[in-house]
């Protein structure tokens, strides 16, 4: 035998070891699978492939045939299964192809046995004949079955696509306010700005005007960054992960003054408030309002950071008071305050999942001057508008408010979007206020606080389905002419409620629907039906199926059919319990705090969504403390992954990703979408994936131009110049898109994720049309590591 003839022995039985563990693989995990009810594809693909292998060790050409006949047995499956959406293809195919591509190698070929034949080339053409005729009739084949058994409706479109961009809803009045000065831009949450210099026809010549570091240490870096700016005059006024409060020259990004706010002692800080004090003059005659991690609002004058010194307690307002006792840091807002008729407006969040009896949801305002107290709403105690009397609280456990705020100061009215109460996946020790508001939509008397209405979207909420994203307000024609002031709520559930806001009665029919009754814990009880909007589109994804679980390659597939057969899954709102459970949306959303934009020209809501499935499981409190399981300090824990106490009931619980475990999502892609809905007709206008491949298993970057829609977390702007603004994705890029199409016009790379909402705003000094974007990541979804205020505009004429 020659030297080269014993080299491709050596390599074509190390590679015929290497197919018999990958058949070992298969036949082992496709015989759990099978045995759980799931597809037998994976036993008998790994039955054949060792086959396969045996072949090849021997070096017989046989082998090649057996695996060719496992590719075409593999493309019809993957046609009945998937259809033709290329990412459904990709875990299914392209593996078999890459591994099979080395029995095509002339060292391959050579180590086997001679041809059986006196024409081996005349051979070959006709074994490549086959086998693509064969991939031909497996087309035909999968097609064929796939038409049998077609796939389920999306959600997204069965409220029917709008054949066309809604008309002007009436013509656009004067060029209207160039700052930007709520959160939302205005207290209405609209995120849409009348200023058009940047239009779709120039927006792709957006340059980079000026990049301000706003990070001071190493846990503002690990915190992230959430903030969405405020432009008053000329000036921005943002904040970052440690409440750090930053006044920045609107023009250059030069950094005026900086106060930490809460001495580095932050989380989490979503933005700031300002307000003027009518009539007055001098030292905080203009100021800026801030919510603390350490449960503080703060005072600071506006010109020099300074706090005021006749706010609260030089400066600032301890919002522990009236709370109940609880470790540090269990109660801190996050999201910026609301400035409505004199008074600063505010909820809070609780951690999660922690114990049963942890601080209030009370909603309070405070006085915008003196920061006193002006009002409180305690769903427990409505009939104590005020403080608790000495020696009492206000009630603990109760439903919060930790998403940013909607005001009507026309109507008097605070509308505040409320979560469940913790913890999250045990709802045995909820009292019936806790029923009553539980993940819901609130209307508050902006002078007195007294509840005006309430509308739940989830009711006994065991998914941690809290309303987190802003209410959008705006006016809606009706039959006859008529004109409804209305509030469009976006859910985590992904369902968008459009209410009366006013009334709190809803604009389009909400139905009531079975939900899934089956596995949950004894001492728990549950809701029979959920509230569904109708005649809008949905956002919730597909209701899941063993077909549609993904992955890389064959084995994480495999992977996660087996975990998808071996968790309890009957749709959305399946039941918590002992034995590991699917939620899908997962707690992220459907549509989390980012919320929604909206142009006010033509009534088009533009959202973003993610559908991400979460796996979850709960264990004895006897478990729980045999493992040491006990509620976090304050200062660490409390994260929204992993471990949850749930101290007080009789059960623990465990959430994860669904993911395989190389860190790919277990269902398939898009996990992240932009849409535009017609709110006049309920349709959608478009609908696209937001965000390309960025990372692979373990973090390793996979930056290849291809769109596959990532999680997202943020929000949209939208403009009077037809163009769409919004970062939020995991591939760190801003985009612009066409409010009208959906075409993508302009992207740019960020720095670091801009897990934040975008702004806009034309300057004073130079009339340019600045937009501004946080870039840091966020301590929840990862990719933090520094945080930075980012400015384009368009070039200097």
């Amino acid at each position: 035998m020659s030297p080269g003839r014993s080299t491709g022995k050596v390599q074509r039985r190390i590679y015929a070891a290497f197919l018999a563990l990958l058949a070992l693989i298969l036949v082992i995990g496709g015989g759990w699978l099978a045995s759980l009810g799931g597809s037998a594809y994976y036993l008998l693909a790994g039955a054949a492939l060792a086959w396969s292998a045996v072949l090849i060790w021997r070096a017989r050409r046989e082998g090649r045939w057996v695996y060719a006949a496992i590719v075409v047995a593999t493309l019809v499956w993957t046609i009945w299964e998937a259809g033709y959406a290329g990412w459904s293809i990709m875990p299914r195919m392209v593996a078999w192809l890459v591994v099979g591509s080395w029995m095509l190698t002339p060292w391959f070929v050579r180590s086997l046995q001679p041809e059986a034949t006196v024409v081996p080339r005349l051979a070959r053409w006709m074994t490549a004949g086959t086998f693509l005729a064969a991939c031909a009739v497996a087309f035909v084949v999968g097609a064929a079955l796939h038409a049998a058994d077609p796939d389920p409706v999306d959600p997204i479109t069965q409220a029917g696509v709008a054949s066309a961009y809604p008309a002007a809803v009436k013509p656009a009045t004067g060029p209207g306010r160039s700052d930007w000065q709520q959160y939302g831009n205005d207290l209405a949450g609209t995120r849409f700005s009348p200023v058009a210099q940047i239009t779709a026809a120039n927006v792709s010549d957006l340059q980079l005007a000026w990049r301000t570091p706003i990070d001071t240490n190493d846990l503002s870096r690990e915190q992230g960054l959430e903030v969405t700016p405020i432009m008053i005059g000329d000036t921005l006024y943002a904040c970052n992960g440690v409440n750090d409060v930053f006044a920045i020259d609107a023009e250059t990004g030069a950094v005026r003054w900086r106060m930490a706010a809460a001495g580095g002692e932050g989380r989490t800080c979503r933005g700031v408030a300002y307000y003027r004090v009518p009539g007055g003059d001098g030292p905080c005659a203009e100021r800026i309002l801030t919510n603390t991690g350490n449960a503080e609002l703060v005072a600071l004058d506006a010109r020099t950071g300074k706090l005021c010194a006749g706010f609260g307690s030089a400066g600032r307002v301890d919002l522990l008071d009236g709370m109940s006792p609880a470790p540090a840091h269990y109660y801190y807002p996050t999201s910026a305050p609301a400035i409505v008729q004199g008074k600063v407006v505010l909820g809070g969040m609780v951690l999660d999942g922690q114990f049963w009896g942890e601080p209030s949801g009370v909603i309070r305002a405070f006085d915008a001057v003196t920061g006193k107290l002006a009002w409180a709403w305690d769903m427990g105690a409505p009939d104590v508008p005020g403080r608790p009397a000495a020696g009492k609280t206000y009630t603990p456990a109760t439903p919060n408010s930790w998403g940013p705020i909607s005001a009507d100061e026309k109507l008097g009215l605070v509308y505040l979007p409320i979560g469940n109460s913790t913890p999250d996946f045990f709802g045995g020790m909820r009292r019936p206020v806790d029923e009553k508001f539980g993940s819901s939509v609130v209307a508050l008397d902006a002078a007195t606080g007294r509840l005006r209405w309430s509308f739940q979207t989830v009711r006994h909420d065991l998914w941690d389905y809290d309303v987190a994203a802003q209410p959008t307000l705006l006016d809606l024609p009706q039959a006859g002419g008529r004109i409804v002031h209305a509030l469009v709520q976006p859910t985590k559930t992904g369902e968008v409620f459009v209410l009366d806001r006013l009334t709190g009665r809803p604009l389009r029919d909400v139905v009531e629907r079975a939900v899934p009754q089956h596995g949950g814990v004894p001492e728990e009880h549950l809701a029979r039906t959920q509230p569904f909007p109708i005649g809008l589109p949905s956002f919730r994804g597909p209701v899941l199926r063993e077909r549609d679980m993904w992955g890389i390659t064959p084995l994480d597939q495999l992977y996660c059919r087996i975990r998808f057969r071996g968790a309890r899954y009957d749709g959305m709102m399946t039941p918590p319990g002992l034995t590991p459970w699917i939620s899908l949306p997962g707690f992220g959303g459907g549509m989390d705090w980012g919320g929604a934009s909206v142009d006010l020209d033509h009534n088009v809501l533009l959202v973003n969504s993610t559908t991400i499935a979460n796996i979850s499981w709960m264990f004895t409190r006897a478990e729980a403390d045999a493992d040491g399981l006990r509620p976090a300090s304050g200062t660490e824990g409390g994260d929204l992954w992993g471990p949850a106490a749930q101290a007080g009931t009789p059960y623990a619980s465990y959430t994860e990703a669904f993911k395989s475990p190389i860190g790919m999502p277990c269902q398939e892609p898009p996990f992240g979408r932009l849409s535009a809905v017609d709110l006049t007709t309920g349709k959608l206008v478009w609908s696209r994936p937001l965000g390309m491949a960025g990372k692979s298993a373990f973090g390793v970057p996979i930056l290849v131009p291809i769109t596959m829609g990532t999680p997202t977390s943020g929000g949209s702007v939208t403009t009077r110049g037809g163009v769409t603004f919004i970062a939020a994705t995991q591939d760190r890029i801003l985009r612009a898109f066409d409010t009208r199409t959906g075409a993508l016009l302009w992207s740019k790379r960020l720095p670091w994720s801009g897990f934040a909402t975008p702004m806009t705003y034309v300057s004073p000094r130079s009339g340019r049309q600045f937009l501004v974007v946080a870039a840091g990541g966020s301590h929840g979804l990862g990719e933090a590591g520094g945080a930075a205020l980012l400015a384009f505009a368009l070039p200097k004429h």
